[in-house]
Order: structure tokens, then C-alpha cells, then sequence
């Protein structure tokens, strides 16, 4: 059972046990994404998903693996790494667990939920249209997030998201 995940660099040819995840498409880039996985009696293996690196989350309450790359989110089963879902071509930039362990995701302009299924997304509410989104880490149960109101590049803004509650609230615009 897979317990963390972490990108890191290409490793050692042999050096580790290697699982690839591939998606055959005309679409896909050339690029590759690299993530090691630690099992529940330390085991390490890594597996490689195709696409650049964006994010990796593991999520106990839902068993899965969550893994955002340029072309595809992949959603994997914690228990035996096996791919359960996926899909392609994610605008999504940013890759988050809650404290609530569910999964925070962000395009440009919006943040959803996802609980046990990548194709069960829930939209969170913004009192103001946002762009360019970035999650930028968790402060006493408040995700820090940078953004600019959508169509006026001009307000920089910076949100907190209630890990709770999951609201957003506006704490600062430029």
C-alpha cells in the first residue's frame, strides 16, 4: 500500500523497481514526470507518468494516488499502484490534499474538490472571478493562495481557503 509519493528526478537505471504509465495519444509531449512511492513496509519504487510534473497527493480516506503532469491527471489505486482513471490533457496547475484528506485542484481560474473519483468534481465558490491561481502551502489549516481577479490583471490578490469549511475569503489585493 502506497503511503507517499514525491517528483523527483530520473533515477538510476535499475537502481529501483520501475512502473510506467503511458496513455497512447497522438497528443502526448515528450516529456516525462518521475515519482517515487514509499509502501507501508518502506518499499520504494517509482513510477513514470508522461506529461511534465505539476503535483502528486495521497489520500488515505479515498485509497488513491493523485498524479497532475502537462498531459494527463492519473488517478491510481493506493493499494497496489494500479491505474484506476485518468484524464487528458488537464489544464490544472496546482495539486493539494486538504487536512480533510480530499484533493484540492486549480486551473487558472478555478478551484474543485475531489473526493474518491477524479470524474466527481466540485467547484468551489469565488465571490470575485479569478485568474492565474497558484497554491502556495498550508498555515494553520488556511490554504495561501496567490491570484489575479479574472479580466483586471491589475489586482494581485491573496486568498485564504478555510481547510474546513472550504471558504474563500480575500486577506490582501494590490
Amino acid at each position: 500500500m502506497i503511503n507517499k509519493a514525491e517528483i523527483k528526478s530520473t533515477p538510476l537505471s535499475g537502481q529501483y523497481k520501475e512502473r510506467i504509465y503511458d496513455i497512447q495519444s497522438s497528443w502526448n509531449t515528450q516529456n516525462w514526470t518521475w515519482v517515487l512511492f514509499e509502501n507501508d513496509d518502506f518499499g520504494e519504487w517509482f513510477g513514470q507518468f508522461r506529461g511534465s510534473p505539476r503535483g502528486v497527493s495521497v489520500s488515505k480516506k479515498h485509497d488513491t494516488v493523485l498524479v497532475l503532469t502537462s498531459d494527463y491527471l492519473y488517478q491510481l489505486d493506493r493499494k497496489n499502484g494500479d491505474m484506476k482513471a485518468y484524464e487528458s490533457s488537464p489544464l490544472y496547475k496546482n495539486l493539494i490534499l486538504t487536512p480533510k484528506d480530499d484533493y484540492l485542484i486549480a486551473d487558472d481560474y478555478f478551484i474543485e474538490v475531489i473526493g474518491p473519483s477524479i470524474h466527481k468534481k466540485r467547484r468551489l465558490e469565488s465571490h470575485i472571478p479569478l485568474d492565474d491561481i497558484t497554491f502556495n502551502g498550508w498555515v494553520k489549516g488556511k490554504l495561501l493562495i496567490s491570484a489575479r481577479e479574472c479580466l483586471n490583471w491589475d489586482n494581485q490578490m491573496k486568498l485564504e481557503l478555510d481547510g474546513e469549511t472550504l471558504k474563500l475569503t480575500i486577506i490582501d489585493t494590490k
